[in-house]
Parts: structure tokens; C-alpha cells; sequence
């Protein structure tokens, strides 16, 4: 029996109980290592319908949608047609945010590696049709810039939606089209749907999410995010080894199952190539590429990217070096005990890969001066309040806005604790995590943005 084999029995045996004890109903992983892949699932697809998942089951897939975007720019730089550090006003002449100055300047390279420095959580619905895209590229008129570009990252899911219309207006076709013609059917994948419509054809996973806090998950009221930010990840689709395809293609520096290029070598190599460094972010990556996440673990370095969608999420994880991927689909409940455990235990046998602890505050955590961390910080998703009680206990209180209100997401409210430097950690875990919290900017001023993977900018002290 290979290793490959030995690792996944030992995710098969394992699986079902780690869904139990999280609240998952139902993933699948698949691991590729050289040439060779297993997968399993286990669990049920809906909580209201009882469908078991199987290997063959569809989940979203989300942020990962991100790298496929990228590689369909990378495939336009590759023709000659398009060059990464042109600004996107040659491909878009009619591309506008509220800072005119920005907008003629932003580069596609900036969008790819999220330093474009605009809101990004932007989650206009558009319709249905052809042309949603581009209708949704036309919303973003009045947003704001956060920072100039190429000054730091934040996380931008608008900015890949303009991607997206980039690769639409260059090729003459809408997003879902380039991806099937130029990706999903060269690389030969059977199970990968872009949204509903073809979800339906297999095995679907709903996403579920809890009703009230600490309440057990339940069927999401709805399917998927806008069809207008499919580039960014509301819409694609796919079972765990068609991911792995993907995977595939990346690791053979643009090779196809059948050996045509997909992507070029040298494409290939850029998009997991150093562009930016990140804060200190916890799950999120220590850097970025031209697409990917970047991460220095011990053992050696991994690429990969994470996705959420309404009650799904995915993880996505390559180590180039050993020609080893791990991909982990799940529709619920608490999935970072799965990622830890089933993803740590691959890249450690199979490829000499230690994922690094989480962040966890210390039983004493250090003492912090918050008074230039105080004040609000403000998003189009939520307004963020960090405030000190007479005790000297920091909170942070969080209240959604826009399609998180329409989700049922709460208001909450956190202690921080100090961790390193300038950034705290939740006293409690939300979501399995404590997410880092880096206050950053303004020296040793009142801080200028309150830093989780998206830059929120404050708004009043």
C-alpha cells in the first residue's frame, strides 16, 4: 500500500466523527501526490433532505474562484493581449470608483494581488443575465478609495469582479463562457458547475448556517451569493477532485491532463511568485501572488487559497516542492478542526509540511495602551466599534450591514486581548478562530485602519 493510500484510509476512518464532533454536515477531501489522487466524503449534502455525499458530491467553492480568474488573465498576458502592469482603464476605459486619480492609475497587477487600496466587499446583485458583470462593474462608481494604490493589501472581491470584465471584453464573451471554453473542458473536469443551473445536474451541497448563536446549522435560506460576483466566488462549483485538476494544471507549470499548455510556464511560476507581505492574519496567508495565497510553513513553502460562501467553505492547499495538494469541501457547522487535523496530517506525511499553529490569546496576555485603537471603523458590510469599559477590558462591537443584515448575521461583541505589537486576538473564538485584529497606519497616532484581511478605514475617534 502507497503512503497516498495509507493517508487516506486514515482521512476516511477519520472523517465521520470530526463532522459529529463540529457540526459539519457533510465534506469531501481529495490528496494528490505525484500523478495519483484519492477522495472521500462523507455526510449529508442537506440537513432538510438527507442526500449522503458522495465523492462525486458538488460543493461551492468560492474565493477559490479567485485562481481561476487569475489564471484567465494570466492565459490573456500569455496571447500578448493584455500586460499585467497596464492600468485597467486600457482594457476598461469606462471603469470608475469615486477617486478619479485611482481609478485612471490602478493596474491589473494591483487588482490580482489585492492592493488596489478601494472597498472591496461589494456585493451588488445585477441579475441574472450575460451581462451582469458588467452591470455590476458600473455600480462601483461611488466607492471608495481606502488608501492609494499599491500602498498595502486588503482584500478585494470588487476588484476581481473587474477582472472578470477584463477577461469578458478581451475575449468577447461572458465569464462563465471563458471559464468552461478556456479551463474547465481543456482540463477534462466532469463534475464542475457555475451556479444553480448546472449545479442541479449533480450532487449538490447546501451550505447551512446557525440560526441564532451557538445553535446548531441549519439549511441557508439561500443557495448562492449575486451571479454579478462570480469572478470573485459566488458561483463556481465542483466536487474535490475536479479541484484537484485545477491543482493539476498549476503544479505541471500549465500542463493539461492531455500535455497541451493551458497556462504557460512562466505564468504558472509568476502567480505563486512573492508580490506582497502581509499583517500578521492568522488563517489568511503570510504574502500574496498574482492570485494565489501564499504561506510559510514549516517544512517549506505552500500556495493555496480559502473560500466561503453561505454556509460553505473550502481550503485549498499545494506544496510545489513535493507535488502534493490537499483539498477540503465542507457545508457547515465549525471546519476549521477539519482543516487543522485532515490538512495538517496530509501536508505532514506526505510532503514534510507542519501547518503552524493557530493564534491563540495567552492565559495573560500582554498589557495594551488602546487608546489610539479606539474609535469606529467602517465598511459597507459593517461598522466596527472598539471601545474600553472602566475596568479596562477592550471590545470590539460589530454590526452588519448590507447583505449580512438580509443573511440573519448578528450584531456581536468581542473582548480583544493584546497578542503582538499591535495587534489583539478575540478573548473567544468566533468561527473556530481568533481572528488577528492588526490596528495599523499613523505611526504612533490614533491608528488608521483596523486590519482582519480587509483594511477598514476609521471613521471617527
Amino acid at each position: 500500500m502507497s503512503q497516498l493510500s495509507e493517508v487516506g484510509g486514515w482521512v476516511e476512518e477519520r472523517l465521520p466523527k470530526l463532522l459529529a464532533d463540529n457540526g459539519v454536515p457533510a465534506a469531501a477531501v481529495a490528496i494528490m501526490a505525484g500523478d495519483e489522487i484519492v477522495d472521500t466524503a462523507s455526510g449529508v449534502l442537506s440537513k432538510a433532505t438527507g442526500v449522503e455525499a458522495t465523492t462525486d458530491s458538488v460543493f461551492q467553492v468560492g474565493s477559490i474562484t479567485k485562481l481561476w480568474t487569475s489564471t484567465l488573465i494570466m492565459q490573456l498576458v500569455d496571447e500578448g493581449r493584455l500586460e499585467l502592469d497596464a492600468t485597467v482603464r486600457s482594457y476598461l476605459p469606462e471603469f470608475r470608483i469615486a477617486d478619479e486619480d485611482a481609478a485612471a492609475a490602478i493596474t491589473v497587477r494591483q487588482l490580482l494581488c489585492h492592493v488596489a487600496g478601494f472597498e472591496g466587499d461589494i456585493f451588488t446583485d445585477t441579475g441574472r443575465g450575460d451581462d451582469c458583470v458588467e452591470k455590476y462593474v458600473a455600480t462601483l462608481a461611488d466607492v471608495p478609495q481606502l488608501f492609494a494604490p499599491g500602498e498595502m493589501f486588503s482584500y478585494n472581491n470588487a476588484g476581481f469582479c473587474v477582472l472578470g470584465r477584463v477577461v469578458e471584453v478581451l475575449r468577447g464573451k461572458p465569464y462563465e463562457q471563458c471559464l468552461r471554453e478556456q479551463l474547465i473542458t481543456p482540463l477534462g473536469l466532469t463534475h464542475t458547475a457555475h451556479g444553480p443551473h448546472e449545479a442541479i445536474m449533480y450532487r449538490a451541497a447546501v451550505g447551512h448556517i446557525p440560526p441564532a448563536p451557538d445553535a446548531d446549522p441549519v439549511p441557508a435560506p439561500v443557495w448562492a451569493l449575486a451571479p454579478s460576483n462570480a469572478p470573485a466566488g459566488s458561483m463556481l462549483t465542483m466536487r474535490a477532485r475536479d479541484l484537484l485538476g485545477f491543482a493539476r494544471m498549476h503544479l505541471s507549470d500549465g500542463a493539461g491532463p492531455d500535455g497541451t499548455s493551458v497556462l504557460s510556464a512562466a505564468s504558472a511560476r509568476a502567480m505563486r511568485a512573492r508580490q506582497v507581505e502581509l499583517p500578521e492574519l492568522g488563517l489568511m496567508g503570510d504574502a500574496w501572488g498574482l492570485g494565489f495565497e501564499l504561506f510559510d510553513f514549516p517544512g517549506g513553502p505552500v500556495i493555496g487559497h480559502d473560500g466561503g460562501t453561505i454556509g460553505q467553505n473550502a481550503f485549498l492547499r499545494i506544496v510545489p516542492d513535493r507535488n502534493v495538494a490537499v483539498a477540503l469541501l465542507t457545508n457547515g457547522g465549525n471546519p476549521m478542526p477539519l482543516y487543522t487535523e485532515l490538512v495538517g496530517t496530509v501536508l505532514r506525511e506526505l510532503a514534510g509540511v507542519e501547518l503552524p499553529a493557530m493564534p491563540v490569546p495567552a492565559d495573560e496576555p500582554p498589557a495594551v495602551d488602546a487608546s489610539r485603537y479606539l474609535g469606529t471603523y467602517s465598511s459597507s458590510v459593517a461598522d466596527q466599534v472598539v471601545s474600553q469599559d472602566d475596568e479596562g477590558r477592550i471590545w470590539l462591537e460589530r454590526t452588519p450591514k448590507g447583505i449580512f443584515v438580509e443573511l440573519g448575521e448578528p450584531v456581536t461583541k468581542l473582548e480583544l486581548v493584546g497578542w503582538r505589537g499591535d495587534t489583539m486576538l478575540p478573548r473567544q473564538p468566533e468561527h473556530g478562530l481568533h481572528t488577528p485584529h492588526a490596528f495599523v497606519g499613523a505611526g504612533a497616532g490614533p491608528a488608521r485602519y483596523l486590519h482582519t484581511g480587509r483594511a477598514d478605514p476609521r471613521v471617527s475617534s
